[in-house]
């Protein structure tokens, strides 16, 4: 066994395999009551927009990280002119059922169970369902700003990591607090230098460790992405990612302490790790712009299919893959080469939705695994 960063890779055993076998959703977005029996291997959702099917993997996502992928504000996942909603999943992982139930009701705190017992913290629960999603809303990672980026980084690490998650939660609380304090300073036209000092060490302890873990992410996962991507289109361009922070100059003590002036001005914290980003580029050129719709979909593709592979190297698990929608836009070449990748025993649990039946069928037979289809 090799360590990494307080991480684990596991060179010889084969990693845990886990699937879910069945899911029942009640009032979830446009669903009232429905229930389904999974392949361990290939299930595809068609059908029209608008019938379900994202929402049929947002529901899986839900079960995995205990929100949407799709929509932050808990309350929109209920169906309209209900109160609640409920989603169960049976699982099966390393040969035991877990019964993962996620609920929500109007007013009222969600709650997520594992086999009948709450969580007190949903940070305990993330990690133990590993799941990577391939959505038309990835594209966000490219034209959105910084911070879609920093979630996706966040999202990787902490799957395997529950270190770095404890010290992304911290960080994130002294932040407020200091920016509650520089907010309190300006409306009372005072000064207390102690208490900010106090929030300013904090911030260093917490910062620096994140940041030395998403320094230690990229070199590791860099050329993991670099391999998915090489494979998808054909080493056809040359494309990069950098990490970009301000402690690459100056530790994160010395970036508060230069920066209080500007902080007392704008009342909020203007350095620190959450101001990180991940830089996209394709022949040197940021692929935002210099990049066409096939290059950037097939740029998200390896970054999530790489994330798969990360999260799957560092857990000893191997995460369920959510592929939403993913074949518009690409052409015949690189789906064939993004269904080959997924041909191989490396793959568990795959859900894919598609509005064209034909299409899908035809695709999922060339893979030569068992599949379902579901027609919604």
């Amino acid at each position: 066994m090799i360590f990494f960063n307080n991480l684990h890779f596991y060179c010889n055993d084969a990693p845990i395999f886990m699937f879910l076998k069945k899911l029942s959703l009640i009032n979830y977005k446009n669903f009232e009551t429905n229930s389904f029996d999974f392949n361990q291997k290939i299930n595809c959702l068609v059908g029209n927009n608008g019938v379900g099917k994202t929402n049929v993997l947002d529901a899986i996502y839900h079960l995995s990280f205990g929100k949407s992928y799709f929509n932050p504000v808990a309350s929109q996942n209920i169906r309209h002119g209900e109160d609640f909603f409920v989603i169960d999943g049976l699982y099966e992982k390393a040969d035991r059922d877990e019964n993962i139930i996620c609920s929500l009701k109007k007013g009222q705190k969600k709650m997520v169970k594992r086999n009948g017992k709450p969580y007190d913290k949903l940070s305990e629960h993330i990690g133990f369902l590993p799941l990577v999603i391939i959505s038309p809303a990835d594209r966000d990672l490219i034209i959105e700003g910084s911070d879609t980026r920093r979630k996706f980084m966040d999202s990787v690490i902490s799957q395997s990591n529950k270190k770095y998650l404890h010290n992304l939660i911290n960080y994130n609380k002294v932040l407020s607090q200091r920016n509650s304090l520089l907010k309190y300073f300006a409306l009372n036209s005072t000064f207390d230098g102690d208490t900010l000092s106090i929030y300013n060490d904090q911030l260093h302890e917490f910062g620096s460790q994140i940041y030395a873990e998403r320094s230690a992410f990229l070199d590791a996962f860099l050329p993991i992405f670099m391999t998915r991507y090489n494979a998808i289109s054909n080493e056809k361009e040359i494309v990069n990612i950098s990490y970009k922070s301000q402690l690459h100059e100056k530790d994160f003590r010395s970036l508060l302490e230069e920066s209080l002036a500007k902080d007392k001005v704008l009342q909020y914290t203007s350095v620190g790790t959450h101001k990180d980003d991940l830089l996209f580029t394709i022949e040197t050129y940021p692929i935002k712009k210099f990049g066409s719709q096939g290059q950037q979909k097939s740029f998200l593709i390896a970054l999530k299919l790489a994330q798969f592979d990360f999260i799957k190297q560092l857990a000893n698990v191997t995460p369920i893959l959510l592929l939403d929608d993913i074949f518009d836009k690409l052409d015949e070449d690189r789906v064939a080469q993004i269904m080959a990748l997924v041909n191989n025993e490396d793959f568990g649990q795959i859900f894919i939705s598609d509005t064209h039946v034909e299409r899908t069928e035809s695709i999922v037979k060339e893979i030569h695994q068992s599949y379902e289809i579901f027609k919604l």
